[in-house]
C-alpha cells in the first residue's frame, strides 16, 4: 500500500515539475509582444526570438505570402521563405540577417 502512495506521489510531482519546466508559450502563460520585442513586467522590452519570428510572419503575411507564425517559429525553411519575400523590408531586415540569398545558419 504504500509503494502504490509513493508511487503516485512521485507521479505527481514529476507532472508538476514538467508543467513548470514547460515554456511559457507552451504551458499557456501568454508571451506579450510589440513588434519584435517581447514585454516583460518590470523590464521592458527584449529581444525575442519567438516575438521575432510572430513579426516576421505578420510582415511576410502584409507581402502576400500565406504562412503562420507557428511554422515560421518550427519550420527552418518556412522561415527562409518569409526572408526571402520579406527579408529586405526595413521591419525585418536585422531579423532575416543570417537567413536570406539562402545563407541559413551562416553568418
Amino acid at each position: 500500500m504504500k509503494l502504490v502512495k509513493n508511487t503516485f506521489m512521485a507521479l505527481g510531482l514529476s507532472t508538476i515539475a514538467f508543467t513548470a519546466l514547460q515554456t511559457p508559450a507552451e504551458a499557456g502563460s501568454g508571451i506579450r509582444c510589440s513588434g519584435p520585442y517581447q514585454l516583460v513586467k518590470g523590464i521592458g522590452k527584449i529581444a525575442s526570438p519567438y516575438c521575432e519570428d510572430n513579426y516576421l510572419a505578420r510582415v511576410a503575411r502584409s507581402r502576400g505570402m500565406k504562412v503562420s507564425s507557428r511554422a515560421v517559429r518550427l519550420n527552418p525553411f518556412a522561415k527562409q521563405e518569409a526572408c526571402d519575400i520579406a527579408g529586405h523590408d526595413i521591419r525585418v531586415s536585422g531579423i532575416c540577417s543570417g537567413q536570406r540569398d539562402g545563407s541559413y545558419g551562416r553568418r
